[in-house]
């Protein structure tokens, strides 16, 4: 008996001794896929990817629609168990040929002598952009406080009848006349946002229902002064405005041949003052309080009612920033009432695809510009409507909004899937 007990305590000695050398290898071996998964996961959540792979699915169906609208693929879709392969070079075909229009129309045309005349498409590119930048920029700011400014195009318009008023109303030195007016724009899209920020924090008034009825009010408003001597060129019979005096038009970056102007270098600007303005500034936390939750951020003494006030005073702003540039720097030859050129609403879908993020409207900006450039030469090269990239645009919209089917379709992990497992791992 006693051997068998001195047998048994030197064995369980023996592996309590040996049991601290080994349990620090096996949490190791167990952790270290554990972090890797934790970063796929955490890539495969991650608003970027959604958008990425929102893009990628648009880009597919606008492929069938190429397709679909190609007569030699149709005739070919025609005999296809007789020849299948004819078919399918066709579609291959007119989905190639049109992307590549696309994407020579926005970034680079090889077809043309020189890397100066090649590179045009991409200054058109920034061209585009530089507007939907701005007024995205509107939007995604109203949207982190809480706001639905779908007044852009309203906003845009009054703040074009300023900024021309003082282009071609009054004569000033060039630069302080370019600065005034610009200026004047700023003030007049800012009002007309603040118009339905004081609605909304006087009365309650939803913005949703103000900025639409402002956007008509803008509109016919506009439409009335060009019919006046206040907006009306001399002798003019239409509804159009004088061209811009020299002195006020936007200087050119890159010289006469290209359509690129200084208003990109202020929609750089307006991104990187965004950007602080959100994350650096105290009026912008404000902001970003009352959009999360404004019952709490009235209860931590936040003024809410004039939080939103100066939130569409700051988007109304930007948004008149983008109508400026119409009117100083695209169509300096004198403007309509359709100056905005529906900028105002497709703001909506750049600050969408952006999250709201500053540096994310500035990429998606970009990128609905290259689409807007892209597709009159996708049209003019191939005889593919350009109405085709209105689609793609909306489809993006439509995944983004709807990220458990980009999750499905491409068997992404859901959101839920980390709270699964911690219970895993706390059952286990």
């Amino acid at each position: 008996m006693s051997s068998n007990l001195t047998s048994d305590t030197t064995r369980s000695a023996s592996t309590e001794q040996q049991a601290p050398t080994n349990s620090p290898s096996q949490p190791q071996a167990k952790t270290t896929p554990g972090k890797w998964r934790t970063v796929l996961r955490e890539i495969s959540n991650g608003n970027t990817i959604i958008n990425i792979f929102s893009v990628i699915i648009a880009l597919a169906a606008g492929a069938i629609l190429i397709g679909l609208t190609d007569e030699e693929v149709r005739e070919s879709f025609g005999y296809f168990f007789a020849r299948p392969t004819d078919a399918l070079r066709a579609f291959w075909d007119a989905v190639a040929g049109a992307y590549s229009a696309l994407f020579q129309g926005a970034i680079y045309n090889f077809g043309r002598p020189g890397f100066l005349n090649g590179i045009k498409p991409l200054t058109d590119t920034l061209t585009y952009a530089t507007p939907l930048i701005t007024a995205g920029l509107g939007v995604g700011l109203a949207f982190r406080s809480g706001l639905f400014n779908i007044g852009g195009r309203g906003q845009m318009l009054i703040a074009a009848g300023c900024a021309g008023w003082i282009g071609f109303g009054i004569q000033l030195p060039w630069g302080i006349h370019m600065i005034v007016a610009v200026v004047a724009g700023i003030a007049g899209g800012a009002l007309w946002g603040g118009l339905a920020g004081l609605l909304k924090a006087r009365s309650g008034a939803h913005e949703v229902i103000t900025t639409i009825m402002l956007n008509y009010v803008a509109f016919y408003l506009l439409s009335y002064l060009l019919r006046t001597p206040l907006l009306q060129a001399p002798g003019q019979s239409n509804s159009k405005s004088a061209p811009t005096a020299e002195t006020a038009v936007l200087p050119s970056l890159l010289g006469e041949r290209y359509t690129l102007h200084f208003g990109f270098i202020l929609a750089i600007l307006a991104t990187i003052g965004a950007a602080w303005l959100i994350s650096r500034s105290s009026l912008g936390f404000r902001f970003r309080a009352v959009g999360e939750n404004p019952h709490a951020a009235r209860v931590a003494g936040i003024n809410v009612g004039k939080t939103y006030v100066m939130a569409m005073l700051v988007s109304g702003g930007l948004l008149g920033l983008a109508g400026s540039f119409q009117v100083l720097g695209t169509t300096t030859s004198g403007f309509t009432p359709g100056i905005d050129a529906g900028i105002g609403f497709d703001a909506i879908t750049v600050a969408l695809l952006g999250r709201s993020r500053p540096w994310g409207i500035f990429a998606a900006g970009l990128l609905f510009g290259a689409f807007k450039s892209g597709g009159f030469a996708m049209q003019a090269a191939q005889g593919i409507p350009a109405d085709i990239v209105v689609v793609i645009q909306a489809l993006i919209v439509l995944l983004i909004a709807a990220p458990p089917l980009v999750r499905a379709i491409f068997r992404l992990p859901h959101d839920g899937s980390k709270l699964t497992d911690s219970k895993k791992v706390a059952t286990a």
